[in-house]
């Protein structure tokens, strides 16, 4: 599934990204990386961005980052 999906709160596991290299490693420099445990704390209203968790980080994604970002739930 994808980030976007996931369900406020549920911890997922970050399988890893789909988009060009360039987009890749901007999530990368993000701290975002795959293997990574992540949740969604907040979305903001009116299709703004997601907060998210990630290694006891929270960073800002646009949904239609979020939207190319694959995950499954963590065990």
């Amino acid at each position: 599934m994808r980030l976007i999906d996931a369900e406020q709160g549920i911890w997922v596991s970050v399988l890893g990204f789909e988009g060009n290299e360039k987009f890749q490693d901007r999530l990368l420099q993000h701290g975002l990386y795959p293997g990574d445990r992540a949740r969604i704390l907040r979305a903001a209203p009116l299709k703004g961005p997601l907060l998210v968790e990630v290694s006891g980080r929270e960073i800002a994604l646009g949904r239609a980052v979020a939207n190319k970002i694959l995950v499954e739930l963590a065990e």
